[in-house]
């Protein structure tokens, strides 16, 4: 039987098809075409016409396989048409205008509230409210993950492929391969969705965006959105069933007869029904408000449904419910957010937030959790600035996650995690860190991370010691750490971390600052060599009541590195003797720095912008070195140093040969002149075209004769032959001397007598 085109352009699933599904869906269904018949009149392949009856089953809510999908909805579609009456006008047309003039309807009646509802955001410590969308909006577009990182079947050295664990970067450790689809595409390709995500990952803010679309005529015009935070429903008076409470809403709404009007609204599917927050209800209304959800998404399939919960927070599965995940921030979507955020108020200080993100591995990474942006945004704008003592800052966005976001939304939790106090909450998570950190498990098993909150929680008040029960309490420690806080996430099956290696690296810190051991302290200074702990040295250092211990054994270590070698103490001894020659308001550790650089520098034969960018040391240890190197060290510095970094770069880089800083200060004429012939020689012979071969080698001898003059007049320059492993302990060396005179820059107490004892013995020989 063949129904009318009308017919079918009346169906709201109809709008939503593309061009093609619309042809092939009349063809078939309107029409009895086969599927043969098809093909060859459309001139598409039988793989195109599988895609397109798909996509087409999709929009219809069908499920099933093979033929039994196609007499599904053949069966749905005689149904329909069975129930219109005939009249003047085509019933199809009758029901449409019906059924759309209700729409608009209701859409008008609830566009006001929300607008109220979801067209603002307002979190944590904001003073007022923040428009979500248009010129002022905040909105960011976000990226899902069509696979749950959860649920991937990698184990561990497939999770640190590509990430050196001795020299990672904050960003590679959390990195999410899976493909990322924006939100609004994601929405557009099923009809219902379950959005899962981590704490602050921005799921609400989300399904308020997809509200705000749809009632300002952007994205689904024929449809209304009924925004339902599942906690309120499952705590409203008197517990009224999911249908009542709609007609209940929209009655608030000033809508006449409203039991009426949305259950014909929800029949006719054209509803967009955003379920937020599952994980927010209460235990004891949680099967109550799972069977309200199965019997609206089951009984009024044709509407969209939306529903977000947090990760780990679900043990339910919704069978027709496509999962799918919040992806994190990347820098592209954080430079957005910033520059939306600072717009209005200073668009300068947003532009200066964004570079210090940059500058700042650490905080960058927690800029990827958009509830952490809002907050590092918050601090920014109050003193253009992040706290010095980053151990403060990192501590604030933990406080956020442990207890405030739940706090002001009104949300209790039912775990036996519930029982720890923040401060054993604290405590637990920073025995995982140091432990997990020590041993280089980035990522670790989940049998081990419950081996660890049992040997924690068995020692705690009140808690069943006996080795089921601790098991069984232990998995549901960290189901609630993961659920609740988003502080251990599962990365793999089985497989956790820490959600931000930041975390990790804070939590070890307050570890040993914690447990006051100078055994600890001591322990924690044999690792000043390796770059995975220089995060761990600086928050140690900020958060300790005072440092002078744990500053002294840093320098006891890097002093030991050199003392077995004679080679590299006559290094240090040279050094030292250029330093002594300069009489500069600097101080002598910050020249023996930059003689240091330089020297180790052309050993290795490395360019200028190595050279310049090499100073790092003595930018630390002197404020004035770090104004002028940094932005042109050819001016305001003492002459010796001018012209010996001149030369130093000169002799490095083949292509910065002029000496022009060394010929105008040099007062010494016998040096000059030779200075003189050097440039003079290497602009001749610039001048004349040289087969490449020659030119080569009179470009080696140019700079050897360089060399030597250098050796001559200024001793630098020397070919000190390091070996290997004297490069590499110099390399150390000097990592080590940074680190150190970093935590002593950094926002620590250290008394006046230590911190002036380690400065004047920096790269010192004993």
């Amino acid at each position: 039987m063949s129904l009318p085109k009308d017919f079918f352009t009346q169906l709201e699933q109809y709008s939503e098809l593309s061009n093609r599904e619309k042809a092939v869906f009349v063809e078939i269904f309107g029409n009895s075409k086969s599927r043969v018949e098809v093909t060859q009149a459309f001139h598409i392949s039988e793989s195109n016409l599988s895609s397109c009856l798909t996509g087409i089953y999709k929009k219809f809510s069908i499920s099933g396989s093979g033929p039994v999908k196609e007499t599904r909805l053949r069966e749905y579609l005689q149904k329909r048409y069975s129930q219109q009456k005939p009249s003047g006008r085509s019933t199809a047309d009758v029901a449409k205008d019906d059924i759309d003039a209700l729409v608009q309807e209701i859409r008008e009646k609830v566009k006001p509230s929300i607008k109220e509802k979801c067209g603002t955001m307002r979190v944590l410590d904001m003073p007022q409210p923040i428009e979500l969308t248009g010129e002022r909006g905040i909105y960011t577009n976000v990226n899902i993950l069509e696979k749950i990182t959860g649920r991937r079947r990698l184990d561990i050295p497939e999770l640190l492929q590509n990430c050196n664990p001795e020299h990672f970067d904050h960003f590679g450790l959390s990195r999410v391969t899976e493909k990322r689809i924006s939100g609004l595409e994601v929405v557009q390709r099923y009809n219902k969705l379950m959005v899962l995500g981590k704490p602050g990952a921005g799921k609400t803010t989300f399904l308020k965006y997809l509200a705000m679309q749809c009632i300002e005529g952007e994205y689904l015009t024929n449809r209304v959105p009924l925004f339902i935070t599942l906690k309120n429903f499952a705590e409203a008076p008197k517990q009224p069933d999911v249908l009542k409470y709609v007609a209940q809403q929209l009655s608030g709404f000033g809508v006449k007869n409203a039991s009426f009007k949305a259950e014909k609204l929800l029949r006719q599917g054209k509803a967009l029904i955003l379920l937020d927050g599952l994980d927010e209800v209460r235990e004891e209304d949680t099967k109550r408000v799972l069977r309200q959800i199965l019997y609206l998404s089951d009984n009024f399939h044709t509407n969209q449904f939306i529903m977000t919960c947090r990760i780990a927070a679900k043990e339910y599965t919704f069978e027709r419910f496509t999962e799918v995940e919040m992806a994190d921030f990347d820098q592209e979507q954080i430079a957005i957010f910033a520059q939306n955020w600072f717009r209005l108020s200073d668009p300068v200080k947003g532009k200066r937030f964004i570079q210090k993100l940059k500058d700042n591995e650490p905080i960058q990474e927690l800029a990827t959790n958009p509830l952490l942006l809002t907050l590092l945004c918050l601090v920014f704008g109050e003193s253009a600035d992040f706290p010095a003592n980053r151990s403060e800052l990192y501590k604030e966005g933990l406080d956020v996650l442990l207890k405030k976001w739940d706090a002001k939304r009104n949300i209790e939790r039912d775990q036996i995690y519930k029982n720890l106090s923040l401060q054993r909450k604290e405590d637990l998570l920073s025995h995982i860190a140091l432990t997990t950190f020590e041993q280089k498990d980035y990522f670790f098993k989940q049998r081990m991370v419950e081996t660890y909150i049992a040997d924690f929680i068995q020692n705690l008040r009140d808690v069943n010691s006996e080795p089921e029960v601790l098991k069984l309490d232990s998995k549901a420690v960290l189901e609630s750490i993961e659920a609740q806080h988003g502080l251990l996430v599962e990365r793999a099956k089985g497989i956790y971390s820490f959600s931000h290696l930041t975390f990790q690296e804070y939590f070890a810190a307050r570890e040993i600052v914690e447990i006051r051991d100078i055994n600890a302290i001591q322990k924690l200074a044999e690792h000043i060599t390796e770059t995975r702990w220089r995060e761990v040295f600086l928050l140690t250092t900020g958060m300790m009541r005072k440092a002078d211990d744990l500053v002294r054994f840093m320098k006891q270590k890097v002093d030991s590195l050199l003392c077995a070698d004679e080679k590299l103490k006559k290094f240090l001894n040279w050094a030292n003797e250029k330093a002594l020659c300069i009489h500069a308001g600097y101080k002598p550790a910050a020249i023996r720095a930059v003689y240091f650089a330089i020297d180790f520098s052309l050993d290795f034969n490395i360019t200028h912008n190595n050279i310049v960018s090499n100073l790092d040391l003595g930018r630390s240890i002197d404020t004035v070195l770090d104004s002028h190197i940094a932005n042109d060290f050819r001016l305001g510095l003492e002459q010796n140093l001018a012209i010996d970094l001149d030369l130093a770069v000169t002799l490095s880089d083949y292509e910065f040969d002029d000496l022009s800083i060394s010929f105008e200060l040099t007062h010494n004429l016998e040096f000059r002149n030779i200075l003189e012939q050097l440039r003079e020689q290497r602009h001749t012979n610039d001048k004349h075209h040289q087969p490449e071969q020659s030119y080569q080698t009179h470009d080696q001898a140019w700079h050897e004769q360089l060399r030597i003059m250098m050796i001559k007049y200024r001793n630098i320059g020397k070919h000190w032959q390091f070996n290997d492993s004297q490069n590499k302990i110099l390399q150390q060396s000097y990592d080590a001397n940074v680190l150190l005179v970093n935590c002593l820059n950094s926002d620590c107490y250290i008394s006046r007598e230590v911190r002036q004892e380690i400065e004047d013995t920096l790269l010192l020989s004993k």
